[in-house]
């Protein structure tokens, strides 16, 4: 029992355009409660990156910049960290650790399908794991 990227992936993914100012992103992310925003640029809605809140903190509120005027595409962090829905987890969570990042996209083509969280991963293996176990347990040897 392999699970896959489509399988753990939030496919409530927040998307705006890459012109949106921080503020409106800000207010946006609350409302639907994420912690990112997918960038995109037009015409073709093309994905081009991902602001995070720690992007908000760190490159706009700390250094005092106002909120009204930066850019989502002026902070974003590009290229995105992607995988197609087939990747295996273990292979997106060994990616997520070896590149320290918290969110991976996931696409097919320039289609965003999904986003794999940290806190996504965490989720859906204690899910994985208490199906194993009663698999398990419910494993009897044979009778003789």
């Amino acid at each position: 029992m392999v699970l896959l990227a489509k399988d753990i992936m939030d496919r409530d993914v927040l998307v705006l355009d890459e012109a949106t100012d921080v503020l409106t992103a800000a207010r946006t992310m609350v409302e639907r409660r994420k912690g990112y925003a997918i960038l995109v640029r037009q015409p073709r809605r093309e994905p081009v990156g991902i602001v995070t809140e720690w992007d908000l903190l760190e490159k706009v509120l700390a250094p005092g910049r106002s909120p009204q005027e930066v850019r989502l595409r002026d902070i974003a962090s590009s290229p995105l960290q992607q995988c197609a829905p087939e990747t295996p987890t273990d292979e997106v969570v060994s990616r997520m650790a070896e590149r320290g990042v918290r969110r991976i996209v996931v696409r097919r083509g320039d289609e965003v399908l999904g986003v794999i969280t940290s806190r996504s991963v965490l989720a859906n293996f204690r899910k994985y794991v208490d199906r194993v176990s009663a698999e398990i347990a419910g494993f009897r040897g044979p009778t003789g």
